[in-house]
């Protein structure tokens, strides 16, 4: 048999797969539901694609509260690197939206395309990884975190007490599974 060729569809997923099958249980509400929300993650992921190329290439954009300019903006205005993998491990990594570190200043701004609220707690993760993979003290260091997010931005500033227990859970899950991969546990 000639089967039909999909080259544009090569490393997609649909919306309802076959490997994700839940959705043969969905009445028509759930299924709109997470329609809607695949659809909105997929904006969001072409928002972020836009930002990026938009900071990368210095395009201010005109002075207003929404969320996509502030954040394009600020970076700019900051002088910030974009998509920027954090590593400790192969078990502890992420891509922290923007990012710079200059004059003894940590900043890493979070730019978020969906509704539900979110917590500070990814950023500080990605600053307890930066200050890993560099070997910075967070005590030695300011640190600014900024979350983007329906038209408002909310900034934390933390310190080294809510940085350091970050940094001793990562090293001791990353040393724990170590052991247990090699057998030792």
């Amino acid at each position: 048999m000639q089967f039909n060729q999909h080259n544009n569809l090569g490393g997609l997923h649909a919306p309802f797969s076959p490997s994700q099958s839940s959705w043969l249980r969905y009445d028509d509400e759930r299924a709109l539901e997470v329609y809607s929300s695949k659809k909105a993650a997929e904006m969001g992921t072409r928002l972020h694609a836009w930002a990026k190329e938009t900071i990368d290439l210095g395009i201010k954009q005109p002075r207003s509260n929404k969320t996509i300019y502030a954040y394009v903006n600020d970076a700019i205005g900051f002088k910030m690197d974009t998509e920027v993998v954090l590593f400790y491990s192969k078990r502890f990594f992420g891509t922290a939206d923007s990012i710079c570190f200059r004059n003894g200043v940590l900043r890493i701004h979070d730019l978020k395309t969906g509704k539900t609220p979110v917590h500070m707690e990814q950023l500080e993760i990605y600053a307890a990884l930066f200050c890993l993979e560099y070997k910075i003290k967070p005590g030695d260091i300011d640190m600014e975190l900024r979350i983007y997010q329906n038209d408002e931005v909310v900034v934390h500033n933390p310190t080294a007490e809510d940085i350091l227990p970050i940094m001793d859970k990562i090293v001791h899950l990353n040393k724990l599974l170590e052991r247990i991969e090699l057998g030792e546990a």
